[in-house]
This record gives C-alpha cells, sequence and structure tokens, in this order.
C-alpha cells in the first residue's frame, strides 16, 4: 500500500508505506537470519524527486552500526536512489525509513541500517572511517590507532588517518605486526596502505602491502595515512603506535674523488628543505643546490625528512683516451651513493682525431630506443658525439639487446639516467681506443665508365681518399673515378658503407660504333657493400631509337615510385628537347620483351647494398625510325592475367605533342580487353588527344579517353597514345590501364563413374610444359585428379593436350581367406570412354593375410628380371613392390622365372604404349600358405643365354632382416657356372647377411658366407640347386648381390673310358684271328708228300703241282680219305714243320673260311630322359623324392648273346659257337638301328 504527501511551499515530501517481504536469502540481517520478516516501514525522501518510481528491491541486508567517538563514518554508493539506497530504520516498531545515497553515521550512536539495491550489496556500497591523529611537539593523540573491526565489515572499508602537527614536527608512526613493502599493484590479502605526503607537486600516492622490511614511517603535517579492506576481511584492531617529535632531516655522507664531480640540484621547491655542510669549521647551507669535489667522508645534512622528493644528483667524471687506450679504461661509480637519489651519471670521452672508441656495457647488450620512448624499467644510457664540424649526434638505449658494443668517432658523452633506489652495478661500461681503420678497395674501372662516390648522409665523420700518400687525394662529399686503371680507393671510417653511395656510369654512342646485340650488363663486383646506381647513357641518331632486349622471363612495369621485390629496380628514362620523360620503372619478370627509345636516354639499376647482385643482362640495339618517343612490346602471358602499364611520367605530365606506342602480342585462343582505370586529360590548344588501335592489314581505330575501349578481341594489336599541344599551366594527361587476358576455347568435360568398379581409383596429373592446362574436379581446379574408388566425379580440362596429361589407374584386391580365393587374373578394367587420354600404367594392389602368400605367374612363359646387361625388349613391364615401398623387381615375358613367391602385400605396376591392343591378363596370381622366406623366385636356365638374377629392391638393397631364395632347376645332362658378379655388403647392427647355395637333393652347403667372409666367385653346379640370402639389420649399406647362372652339357669320362677299351678289344680279336689263319697256312705248307687215290680219276705224283683238267672238270676237290692227324697239325707246337712247307701251297687257294666279327660298332637303345617336374616346388620336399635321375644308356654285349648262329658257317660244326667266350651278333629286330644321335652345340 503506497501513500504519497505533498508538502508545502512548493516542496515534496513523499512518504510511501509498503509491505517489503524478505526472503533469507536476500536479507542477512543477524537478526533476521534463517527466517522471513514482513516489515511495514514508511520511506521518507528530503529530495524533490519528479516521476518516482522506486523499484522493488532485488537484494537487501539489514545492519546494525554504532562508531567509535572520534571517528567519522561515512556509508555511500555511486548507483542512483532508485536503484540503490541506505535507509536507516526508525520510528515505532521500527515501520520507518530514511533512505538515502551517502549517509554520514553520528559517532557512539547505534544506528539500524537497511540495504536496498539491485545489484549486490557487497559491491555497490563503500564505507569509509575518518579519524584525525593530533600531535603537539611530543605527543599524538591518539596515541594509539585503531580500527573498528566490526563496523559494517559486510562492505570494502577505508580506514583513514588525518596527521595534524606543528611545524616542523614530525610524526611517527611504528607498523604493528607484519612490516610493510612498497608496491605499485593491488595487495592480494585484501589490504592496501596507503600514503599522501603534502608538497609532493602531484606525485602519485605511495601505495603498501603487508609483508615487507618497513617498519616506521615518518610524516608531516597534513599527511594522510590510509587502509583499504576488501568485504568480509577481519582486520587487527591496532595498526600503528603513533609518537612526536621535532624534525631533524636526514644525513648523507660521501666520499668524491678528484676526477669525480658531484652536483646536487633541486628540482621542486616543496617540501621546505636545506642543504648544509661543514668544511674546515665552515658550515655552509643552500636550499638551491652544491657542487661537490675532492671531498672525503663529507656529510651532508638535509633538512627535509625526504630530500630525494626535492633534490636530484648528477654525477660527472671525464676519460682520455689516446690513439691506442684510454685512461680510465672503465666508468666506475660507487653504487650506493646517494642512491636514494634520481641520478644522472655523466661521462665525457675525449678521443683523439682518427680514433675509434669502442664502449662495451657490463650489464649485457643494449637495445636502441627511438626519440620518443623511455626505458619502462631500469637505466637509461644516451650516447652523443660530437663531431669535427661541431655536428651532434644523439641514440638513447635501454637494457637487453642485441648490441654488445658501440663503435664510436670523436668527442663522445656517456650519460645514465638511473631512477631513485635502483640498483646499479659498480663497472657501467668498458671503453677501449683503437686507432681508425678504414676501408681500403681496390678498384678497376672498365673504359668508357665512371665511378661517382658521393656522401648520402652529413651524420658520419668519414672522407674517402683515392691512391696512397704522398699522392693521396681525400675529399669528404664527392670523388670520381674515370681512367681505366687499378685505383686505391681508401675511406677514413670504418663503415663507408654507411656514408656514401655509388654510381657505375657507362656512355654507349651508338653513332660512333656499331651496336649490334650489344651485350649490357651491370659489374656485380664493384663496391659490394654500397648502395649502389648502374646508369648506362645510350644515344643513336636522332630519327632513330635505340632498342632493348630483355630475357626471359621478361620485365614487369610498376610504379614509378615503387621498389622491385628483389630490390633491383630498373628505370629508363628519354630524353626529350623538351626535358627528360621516365619511360617507366620496371621489375625482372614480367610480359615486356623489348623496348625502344628515340634519339637519347638513360637505363639505371638501383641496388641497396645489403643485397648480393643478380643483375639482368640485357641486349641493344640499334632499332628503326620512328616518331615515338618509346615503343614498348608485351608478350601477353596465357591463361587468365590483367596486365598493368602506365604513360610516360605517370603520374605527371605526358610530354606535348608526343606519341606512345605498346605492341601487343595475344596468345592465340586467348580474348583482350583493354581497361582505363586512372587518367588525366588536358585542355588542348590544338589537336586533341587520341588513342589508336591497329591489327594486322586491318585500318585504324580511334577512341578518346572516355571512349569504350577494346573488349573480348583477338588478334595481336598496337595501341598508340597521342598527346596534343597543351595549356601547360593547368593539368596534362597521364593514364594508367591495364590489358585483361583471358581463354577464349572451352573446356573438355567428362563425368567418371566407378560405382559399377568399386574397387577402382584414378590418378590424372599434369606432365607436359605448359603451365595452362587447367584441370578441375567438381568445378574446383586441381593440380591432381584423385578420383576415390566406386566414387563419381565431374572431370574438366581446359587449354590440356592429351599429351600434357598422365593417367594411372590402380584396383584394389583383396584375400581374407586363403582357402577361399580362387585364382585371380590381373587385367585391365574397360575406363570411361571420355577419358581421352591413354593410360599410362595400372596397379593392382594385392593385400593377403599374415600367414599367406602371392604367387605371380606369367600366363605367356616366365618372367625375365630387367638388369643391366638383361634388358628387357617386351612392350610390356611390369613393376613389383612390397607395400612398404621395397622393389621385388622389374619384370617382362618370356624369361627364365617361372613363379614368383611374395610373403607380404604388394602391387603390381603394368607400363605399356598401348593398353588397348592388350589381350589376355597380365600376370596370374594365386593366394597359397605362408612360405619361410619373404621371397622365393623358381627358376629354369636355359642355354641360350646366361640367366642373371638381382637381390629384390636392387641396387638400393634387400630389406633389412628379409629373406630370398631362387630355386633354380637344371635340365638333365646339364650342370650349372654359378657366379656371383656384384655382391654389396652392409656394416651390421644386428644379425648377420648370409649367402648359402645348396642341391636340391642333399643337404649339405656347396657355399655359405657372411657378410664379413669373402664369397667364392664362381660355383660349378652339377644338380639342381637353390640359392639363399638373408640380410641383417644394417647400421651403414645396403645388401645385394647379383648372380649370374650360365649352362653347360655335362662330359660322359666313364663312356669314353669304356668305349676306347672296346676298340682295343676289338682290335686284339682281329690280330688274333689274322695271326691264326696264317700259322694255319705255314703249317699246311709243312704236311708230307702221299698220293692220293681217285677213282676213276688219274694219277699223279706228290710234287706235282698241276692237274690235267682244270677245276671245274676235274675231282681234285674231293676227297677219297683225310688223314685227321694231318687236319689237325697246324695245332702242333712243330714250327720247324711248317718252315719245310714254306713253298708247297702256290697255287689257288680253295675253301678257306674268314671267322665273321659282326659290326664294328653296336647299337644303343635309346631311352626317353626324363625332365624334372617344374610345376611346384616346396623347400621342405625330400629333393630325392622330387628329382629323379635318368637311366643310363644299357648297351647289349656281344657275350652276353647266346646261341647265335653264323647262317653261312650252318654246316661247318667247328665254326658253331655255344661258347659265351666267343663272340657274336645277335640282331633284335630286322631293322637296322640307326646310330646314335650326335650332340647339338648351341
Amino acid at each position: 500500500m503506497l501513500s504519497v504527501k505533498q508538502g508545502g511551499n512548493g516542496s515534496h515530501f513523499y512518504s510511501l508505506w509498503f509491505d517489503c517481504t524478505l526472503a533469507c536469502c536476500d536479507c542477512h540481517s543477524p537478526q533476521h537470519h534463517g527466517r522471513d520478516v514482513t516489515v511495514k516501514v514508511a520511506v521518507s525522501f528530503s529530495e524533490t524527486v519528479a516521476g518516482l518510481n522506486f523499484v522493488q528491491t532485488a537484494e537487501c541486508l539489514q545492519l546494525t552500526a554504532q562508531p567509535n567517538k572520534d571517528s567519522t563514518v561515512k556509508v555511500s554508493t555511486n548507483l542512483p536512489l532508485e536503484e540503490c539506497a541506505v535507509c536507516i530504520i526508525s520510528g515505532v516498531n521500527d515501520t520507518q525509513l530514511s533512505c538515502h545515497s551517502t549517509l554520514a553515521l553520528v559517532p557512539e550512536k547505534e544506528v539500524k541500517l537497511l540495504f536496498n539495491c539491485s545489484q549486490s550489496v557487497e559491491q555497490a556500497y563503500t564505507v569509509t572511517v575518518t579519524q584525525i591523529i593530533a600531535c603537539t611537539e611530543n605527543t599524538c593523540s591518539p596515541s594509539t590507532v585503531e580500527t573498528q573491526p566490526l563496523l559494517l565489515s559486510e562492505f570494502t572499508r577505508t580506514f583513514i588517518w588525518q596527521i595534524q602537527a606543528p611545524a616542523k614536527i614530525v610524526v611517527g608512526l611504528d607498523v604493528l605486526g607484519e612490516g610493510l613493502r612498497e608496491t605499485s599493484k593491488p595487495c592480494d590479502n585484501g589490504y592496501q596502505y596507503s600514503v599522501d605526503t603534502p608538497g609532493t607537486n602531484g606525485k602519485a600516492d605511495t601505495h603498501y602491502c603487508t609483508g615487507g622490511s618497513v617498519t616506521h614511517l615518518d610524516l608531516l603535517s597534513e599527511a594522510v595515512v590510509s587502509l583499504r579492506v576488501q568485504p568480509k576481511t577481519q582486520v587487527e584492531s591496532v595498526v600503528f603506535q603513533a609518537s612526536a617529535g621535532k624534525l631533524k632531516g636526514r644525513t648523507v655522507v660521501v666520499t668524491i674523488d678528484s676526477s669525480t664531480t658531484l652536483v646536487i640540484s633541486r628540482f621542486s621547491q616543496e617540501p621546505e628543505c636545506e642543504l648544509c655542510y661543514s668544511v674546515d669549521a665552515a658550515r655552509t647551507c643552500s636550499q638551491s643546490g652544491k657542487t661537490l669535489t675532492d671531498v672525503q667522508s663529507l656529510s651532508l645534512e638535509f633538512s627535509c625528512l625526504k630530500p630525494q622528493e626535492s633534490y636530484s644528483v648528477e654525477v660527472k667524471k671525464t676519460i682520455e683516451c689516446t690513439k691506442n687506450s684510454c685512461t680510465p679504461a672503465t666508468g666506475e661509480l660507487d653504487p650506493n651513493l646517494m642512491k636514494d637519489f634520481k641520478r644522472t651519471l655523466k661521462w665525457d670521452i675525449n678521443v683523439p682525431e682518427r680514433t675509434v672508441l669502442t664502449l662495451e656495457p657490463s650489464s649485457g647488450g643494449l637495445k636502441q630506443l627511438s626519440a620518443q620512448d623511455k626505458c619502462q624499467d631500469g637505466p637509461q644510457y644516451t650516447v652523443s658525439t660530437t663531431r669535427s664540424d661541431g655536428q651532434l649526434k644523439a641514440n638513447s638505449y635501454c637494457s637487453g639487446g642485441p648490441l654488445s658494443r658501440l663503435d664510436l668517432l670523436g668527442l663522445t658523452t656517456v650519460t645514465v639516467e638511473v631512477p631513485q633506489g635502483q640498483e646499479l652495478d659498480r663497472t657501467i661500461f668498458t671503453a677501449k681506443a683503437a686507432p681508425r681503420v678504414g676501408k681500403l678497395l681496390s678498384v678497376f674501372p672498365d673504359p668508357e665508365t665512371n665511378i661517382i662516390i658521393h656522401r648520402d648522409t652529413v651524420e658520419h665523420d668519414c672522407s674517402v681518399c683515392v691512391d696512397k700518400p704522398p699522392s693521396q687525394k681525400c675529399d669528404p662529399k664527392k670523388i670520381t673515378l674515370s681512367e681505366a686503371r687499378n685505383t686505391s680507393v681508401e675511406f677514413t671510417c670504418p663503415s663507408p658503407e654507411e656514408v656514401f653511395t655509388v654510381e657505375v656510369n657507362r656512355e654507349i654512342d651508338c653513332t660512333a660504333t656499331s651496336c649490334s646485340d650489344t651485350s649490357v650488363q651491370a659489374e656485380s663486383t664493384l663496391f659490394p657493400d654500397f648502395n649502389r646506381t648502374f646508369t648506362w647513357d645510350l644515344k643513336v641518331d636522332s630519327t632513330r631509337t635505340f632498342q632493348l632486349d630483355f630475357p626471359e622471363p621478361g620485365m614487369q612495369q610498376i610504379a614509378n615510385e615503387d621498389t622491385c621485390p628483389d630490390e633491383h629496380t630498373y628505370t629508363l628514362v628519354s630524353y626529350l628537347r623538351t626535358g627528360p620523360a621516365m619511360i617507366g620503372t620496371f621489375c625482372k619478370g614480367g610480359a615486356v620483351t623489348s623496348i625502344g627509345v628515340l634519339y637519347k636516354g638513360r637505363m639505371l639499376l638501383r641496388v641497396p647494398g645489403d643485397r648480393k647482385m643478380d643483375p639482368l643482362d640485357f641486349k641493344l640495339s640499334i632499332g628503326p625510325e620512328t616518331s615515338m618517343i618509346a615503343t614498348v612490346k608485351v608478350n601477353l602471358p596465357r591463361g587468365v592475367s590483367d596486365t598493368a602499364f602506365i604513360s610516360a611520367n605517370y603520374p605527371n605530365d605526358f610530354p606535348d605533342k608526343q606519341q606512345m606506342q605498346w605492341d601487343f602480342n595475344v596468345p592465340d585462343m586467348h580474348n583482350y580487353t583493354v581497361h582505363f582505370h586512372q587518367h588525366t586529360a588536358p585542355e588542348c590548344l590544338s589537336k586533341d588527344v587520341e588513342v589508336e588501335y591497329r591489327k594486322d592489314k586491318k585500318k585504324v581505330t580511334k577512341v578518346g579517353l572516355t571512349d569504350k575501349q577494346p573488349n573480348h578481341q583477338q588478334g595481336n594489336f598496337n595501341m598508340v597514345l597521342k598527346n596534343c599541344e597543351t595549356n601547360t599551366t593547368l593539368q596534362g594527361l597521364s593514364l594508367k590501364y591495364s590489358v585483361s587476358v583471358m581463354r577464349s576455347g572451352h573446356p573438355v568435360l567428362c563425368t567418371v563413374d566407378l560405382s559399377k568398379q568399386p574397387e577402382v581409383a584414378l590418378q590424372i596429373e599434369k606432365v607436359g610444359s605448359d603451365p595452362f592446362c587447367e584441370m578441375s574436379v567438381n568445378t574446383e581446379v586441381v593440380k591432381k585428379i584423385n578420383v576415390a574408388a566406386g566414387a563419381q566425379a565431374e572431370l574438366s580440362f581446359l587449354d590440356c593436350p592429351n599429351e600434357d596429361v598422365q593417367l594411372t589407374a590402380s584396383q584394389f584386391i583383396g584375400c581374407q581367406n586363403v582357402a577361399s580365393c580362387s585364382e585371380t587374373l590381373l587385367t585391365v578394367p574397360i575406363l570411361d570412354s571420355c577419358l581421352r587420354m591413354p593410360l599410362h600404367s595400372f596397379t593392382w594392389h594385392l593385400n593377403i593375410p599374415q600367414d599367406s602368400t602371392i604367387d605371380l605367374v606369367s600366363p605367356s612363359g616366365g618372367l625375365q628380371q630387367s638388369l643391366p646387361g638383361q634388358e628387357c625388349n617386351s612392350p610390356v613391364s611390369l613393376h613389383v613392390e612390397e607395400s612398404q615401398g621395397f622393389s621385388v623387381g622389374d619384370f617382362c615375358s618370356n624369361g627364365t622365372i617361372q613363379k614368383v613367391q611374395v610373403h607380404a602385400n604388394i602391387s603390381v605396376t603394368a607400363t605399356t604404349r598401348d593398353f588397348s591392343k592388350m589381350t589376355g591378363p597380365f600376370l596370374n596370381v594365386t593366394f597359397t600358405e605362408e612360405i619361410p622366406e619373404t621371397i622365393i623366385y623358381q627358376v629354369s636356365p636355359q642355354m641360350s643365354s646366361p640367366t642373371l638374377l638381382a637381390t629384390p629392391n636392387w641396387p638400393n638393397g634387400m630389406r633389412p632382416a628379409s629373406t630370398v631364395s631362387w630355386v633354380v632347376a637344371l635340365p638333365s645332362g646339364y650342370q650349372a657356372h654359378v657366379q656371383f658378379v656384384n655382391v654389396s655388403q652392409p656394416k651390421c647392427a644386428d644379425r648377420h647377411t648370409c649367402i648359402k647355395v645348396k642341391m636340391l637333393d642333399s643337404e649339405e652347403e656347396m657355399l655359405s658366407r657372411r657378410e664379413d667372409e669373402k664369397t667364392d666367385d664362381k660355383l660349378l653346379l652339377p644338380r639342381s640347386f637353390y640359392v639363399n640370402m638373408s640380410n641383417c639389420i644394417p647400421e651403414d649399406g645396403n645388401f645385394g648381390a647379383v648372380t649370374q647362372i650360365v649352362l653347360e652339357r655335362k662330359t660322359n669320362l666313364l663312356g669314353i673310358i669304356l668305349g676306347i677299351a672296346g676298340a682295343l678289344l676289338l682290335m686284339l680279336i682281329v690280330l688274333a684271328v689274322v695271326c691264326f689263319f696264317v700259322r694255319k697256312k705255314k703249317k699246311e705248307r709243312m704236311l708230307k708228300e702221299s698220293s692220293i687215290y681217285l677213282g676213276g680219276g688219274n694219277i699223279f705224283k706228290a710234287r706235282e703241282r698241276q692237274f690235267s683238267k682244270a677245276r671245274s672238270d676235274n675231282d681234285s676237290h674231293v676227297y677219297a680219305s683225310i688223314d685227321e692227324t694231318m687236319t689237325y697239325g697246324h695245332l702242333l707246337g712243330d714250327t720247324s714243320y711248317a718252315d719245310r712247307m714254306e713253298d708247297h701251297f702256290k697255287g689257288m687257294q680253295v675253301d678257306s673260311y674268314h671267322t665273321f666279327t659282326g659290326p664294328s660298332e653296336l647299337p644303343v637303345i635309346q631311352e626317353p630322359e626324363q625332365e624334372p617336374e617344374m610345376d611346384q616346388f616346396n623347400t621342405f620336399l625330400d629333393p630325392a623324392e622330387t628329382f629323379i635321375p635318368s637311366r643310363p644308356r644299357t648297351p647289349i654285349d656281344r657275350q652276353d648273346s647266346l646261341g647265335f648262329h653264323d647262317r653261312r658257317m650252318v654246316d661247318n660244326e667247328l665254326h658253331t659257337f655255344r661258347n659265351t667266350g666267343d663272340l657274336s651278333v645277335i640282331r633284335l629286330s630286322g631293322v637296322d638301328m640307326e646310330p646314335e644321335p650326335e650332340e647339338e652345340y648351341l
């Protein structure tokens, strides 16, 4: 319920009656804690308030307060009254409130206060408790300075003690409890002491925190001490003990040597203070200051408590230097000399001429300051040098920088400004002197070249001298070298590049000499540390031009006041009769290829001293006759570009009645547009400003500066800017424009859909030299296109010939379980037909479980490993690589490697000229069980040529801790020569490398060598074998080897020996038969003569040798009887009888028989040779089970053929052989046996 009453006399008195329900969370009064309180109050405002709208209380607090005697307590808030108020609760039953923004409490009177605020109560109110400490000459009241700890402790409280004392009486406050420490930051524990001293000329209060060494404060009258306490912070009840006494001032004892001058100066007149000292019983006093030198333990008496607030101190010293040393050699000072005062330390250092003074700060490096900066903490150093001409240069420094030394010339003054109380080392710096060594250079100018050395700054004391004494000439400003001779140039300062600049000028007069493609270049070795300007003054006949041709990549025009990024800035100036005209400023790397300038001009190159020279070599030649002041030839780049150009003298006026031409070469299939960005038009007195455009064999098009310029046109064109005769008192002609170029071609679009081939991915990248081929994927321009497996993409190719892009594809083939994985054929899938570029290579990524193996077999015969000396000529190349990046090898078809087994994930990359012509798979892939080695090659060497085998990743070395085997199957009847033609061994960190050779049918090692053992170069292996190599973990180097295998046919020594033995035996048999018949004939002649009775025949005598009838009609061959003893008489051993029968038979021989010995060579039974199986090899099979040797050829001996009958001797009992010892021949068939084929040698 609210009522408002109006008072008289025009003022308003408001009484507001309302019910205020205070929840316990909002009302923190000790009397109402823990329960809701309903208070019916009347609120009275003594001010006139218009339109009062009392806001409901957001937070309230009720407290009781009773200030101490002699203290003034004020409670206040900075918020408006309608938002925050402090109210006095009074009346019957505490029903009346009197609310204010600021409320002063009456000492020793208890009062109830209600704090009602829309914001946090603790932060909204402050309490100030003020007490006066009144002192006489001897005592203070109160002598114990107390606080009121419980008074309104919920708020921020400030206890203030004002000091009142007679003149020249000092009040001392002893700090009780912890000491104080001076600070400039807020205190962490909620306590903040402040001391305000009167008469400090606006100096800020001194602040203290607890926990320091200050236990006593000396104060004068009107000083104020305060203690600020944060809310709810407990405060001690007694903080100071006050006392009073006469002001005694302060005494400082100083000692000054004869080389030091101490100047004490007064900079403030408040507080009142006087300086006095006594020398030889004479007392001297001064209020302004004093200068002292050469005093010992002099007492300086100041009549004020803090003389440092009124006086400053300057300490002056002098250092004398010769050309080699300084005395004293250090700048030293007693660090405790008047430490509490603001000190200025000054050293005047005298240095002879041509002497370098070096100052080295002892506190570390220095950091140079700008003129307006000051050192935040610590001393500030100022170094001033005075040149011989009286000019002064000063630099300021702070500690903590990179400068460890200062080299100075001339008279030097070092000033150090030290703040009050700043700690300082005894030694400030070290001074060294040395003869000033200048810089000596030897220069040899080229003929017709002038070198001008001139001063660029006046800050340094330095001269340049030419030649050597006594003919040496020196000049502090400028000197010119024009003679083509070796010249000595000396600078008298150590860093002349900071003082002088160098200009190298050359004059080229093409009217007197021939200038046909003359090379113009800057001499980069001249004065490399100086700022250099190279100038070429060029001249031709007045109607012709001199032409400058720039090499690739041309020049780029920039604004005339700009500098090139590489700080090699070229400027071209034309000299007209009306004055010089700047054609332009250029940098390396742009579209400008040539510039022709009429008659006479100058080319400039500016390079700073800290930049390495990289000049542009351009060609100078004589151009055609022209009326243009300059002709600029431009090759606009391909692609999208915007090239800027400016007129001569831009932004100043283009020369009157002159014209300038630009020749633009526009790339094919590109459109150009001319944009005028900025231009100024002059007032023409005759003719008009025109811009002319001309194309080949087309008429000239003339437009004005404000007309429409060429837009989206093609072909080369010329542009000419013509100026009129202008009113020179007004603004002239200027033009800034650009020529933009863009492609006019149409992109080739291709939609790639790999969703039907989810395991195939594509990659397309640029490989051509044309940088303007533009590829994009889904409208995003990229340098390389990647289409992920199973994805779709919109591809675009702009100005990309097929030969400039390279298409590669890949496919992922995985096997999760060997038992369920069937044989896989590596074939190239059909790609989208919109991909017009040929496929460069295709890669299959084969992944298997850890306990599996990949078998690779060529469907068109074996594989050949490509090696030096065994290169592949096949159109298809296969590169096999492990997933870890180690190569298994490069292969092609028609080789000796029947199978490659790899115990790892691999990738196979096929490369050929034209994939479209390839039919059938590249490889057959099967997945088998795990093998113990990393890689196994199964090899069948051929007789046609040697076989070379290299370790994986040759020549870079095998993968660490890997093994490889070659299983080599030899054909029957052949043996192999194995040679390790190239072996590289590493230094092993763990394990060893090993090379082993074993026969397949034996466990015997034919070779076993480690990396620290010598490997046999050659081995002869008679049967199939295998080679195993294992790598260590190398520390340095790689392990690799190349093995050569050469086949040769075996030699059968046993057969040769048996053949020879058989031939000898046959010869012995023939010889025996011959001997038999010869002896038989001899014995027959030894037979006695006897008569032979022939019935019905003739009778002849025994010795008659002839018959009366011929053999055909007589019976001489018919025997009536045969003397058996005579028949076998040749078997008798009597040779004498045979001798007597020597001439018995000399007629025709009758019925003799020679034994049949059969054919001279026996037939051999041919049996087919059994070839070893090549389909599969298992390392752990018994070689005897795998490789079965062929049976030997088995001829049939004649002795073993029994029961053979010679058909010609079938009726002769003596010549029938039944004995195994006799020789006979039996035919096995009626067909004649063919002889054994001879060996074929390849």
